[in-house]
């Protein structure tokens, strides 16, 4: 019973996390509500998948994973080069159908030839440090808008929306502070249902839409076309696949820090297993016209709020995912959360990111060092997060999706700052 329980938690946390992703892609391709309801399915479906994976093939840790920011990125700007590179918004898809099994079989290739156990070296406290604070730097702004309401650029502020916000918030603290351990460790469900609640008494849950006549909906494979080779698109998965696998490993080393510091739990280090599922997934996410997956950071924060880092309900999450894909009205349903709830529980999620930050800081011996490299990371990163995404919009695709996203930027000048410090010390 405890590990359903705590698989329901998963699966709502997995899924209120990352069903923005697939929602705005789609709108940005112009989908229709059909269409768009498919490749909800579709993502939903890859990343239950993607869970199952990593946790028996994998890192085998309590990672969730989530659509990637630099997938989403580039699903961006190849819908801006529609008419340029590509007659149609099919043609685009179909290169970036096709982009997802490139970058699969490079996660494989470069596992097997020894890079990921190379770029593992670079990920120091001092660089987690700098990877966890602008981790929580980017997302800041859609978790405040989200709380105040604010779902497009000009809209006024929503009183009511905040004020249930922010009942949700001292809500979600009081259950993750709670004597009782039952409380505490599902902490995230009992806030998400009650915040659920909240809004509909205040009139501001969305309805359900309807999922259509059919009652149970298998994923469908290659559906923007068969699969092309593109060599454009490949320079860009090449790139891609490197910064992934940066990612990749940055998750992997913050939830091995919390394993070890705060459960007595040894994290096995499985790098070049998890790079080696991350492709399989990738391939899955280009046969089932998806997302790009990536181990998602912010579990470390949710099975520190929760204490629940056990692997059994990790993968009945994965599982229920898995199912709830299949019926499109449970996926309507769910669909219909709230955002305001989501960002409230997603905020005090991330609040444990920040105290993970500063503990990760502590273990560095050479502080000097650690403050220079954090400065040149983060002023950086915060300073690209303010840069607007379409002035970069004559770069090339992969320089374009890489600088406009303030977290991979600021982390790889940390990388090259630190390593630039320690070769000059080395040569002193």
């Amino acid at each position: 019973m405890k590990n359903i329980f705590g698989g329901v938690q998963w699966a709502v946390f997995l899924i209120a996390s990352s069903i923005a992703a697939p929602i705005a892609i789609a709108s940005i391709f112009g989908m229709d509500a059909t269409d768009t309801a498919l490749f909800v399915q579709r993502t939903m479906f890859v990343l239950g998948i993607a869970c199952l994976v990593q946790a028996f093939i994998g890192h085998r840790m309590p990672i969730n994973e989530g659509p990637a920011g630099l997938w989403w990125g580039i699903f961006i700007v190849y819908a801006g080069l529609v008419g340029i590179l590509y007659a149609s918004m099919e043609e685009s898809l179909q290169a970036l159908q096709s982009g997802l099994l490139y970058s699969g079989v490079l996660f494989i290739v470069f596992a097997y030839t020894g890079l990921v156990d190379k770029l593992k070296v670079f990920f120091t406290p001092t660089i987690t440090f700098v990877y966890l604070l602008l981790l929580v730097l980017q997302i800041s702004e859609s978790i405040l808008s989200g709380l105040l309401g604010i779902v497009s650029k000009g809209d006024a502020v929503d009183g009511i929306v905040l004020l249930g916000g922010i009942a949700v918030i001292l809500l979600t603290f009081f259950l993750m502070g709670h004597k009782v351990p039952w409380v505490s460790r599902y902490s995230m469900l009992f806030a998400i249902a009650a915040g659920w609640l909240i809004f509909w008494i205040l009139g501001k849950s969305p309805e359900a839409e309807g999922g259509g006549s059919t009652l149970i909906a298998l994923p469908e494979m290659l559906v923007f076309g068969p699969l092309i080779w593109d060599s454009g698109m490949f320079i860009t998965a090449l790139f891609l696949t490197i910064l992934l696998i940066a990612n990749m490993m940055a998750s992997i080393r913050v939830m091995e820090s919390v394993l070890k510091n705060s459960f007595s739990i040894q994290a096995p280090k499985r790098i070049k297993q998890a790079s080696v599922a991350s492709g399989i997934n990738h391939i899955i996410a280009g046969i089932f016209s998806s997302i790009g997956p990536v181990p998602i950071s912010g579990a470390a924060g949710f099975v520190s709020a929760t204490r629940t880092p056990a692997l059994k309900p990790f993968i009945f999450g994965g599982v229920i995912v898995v199912l709830i894909s299949f019926f499109p009205a449970l996926m309507a349903i769910l669909a219909s959360l709230p955002a305001p709830v989501a960002y409230a529980v997603i905020f005090a999620v991330f609040t444990q990111m920040v105290e993970m930050a500063f503990t990760e800081l502590e273990n560095e011996k050479n502080r000097q060092y650690s403050y220079k490299v954090a400065a040149f990371g983060l002023m950086s990163g915060v300073g690209i997060m303010f840069v607007p995404p379409e002035s970069m919009g004559n770069l090339p695709s992969v320089l374009a999706a890489t600088l406009s996203n303030g977290l991979i930027t600021g982390t790889v000048i940390a990388i090259g700052i630190e390593q630039l410090l320690l070769w000059r010390k080395k040569k002193k």
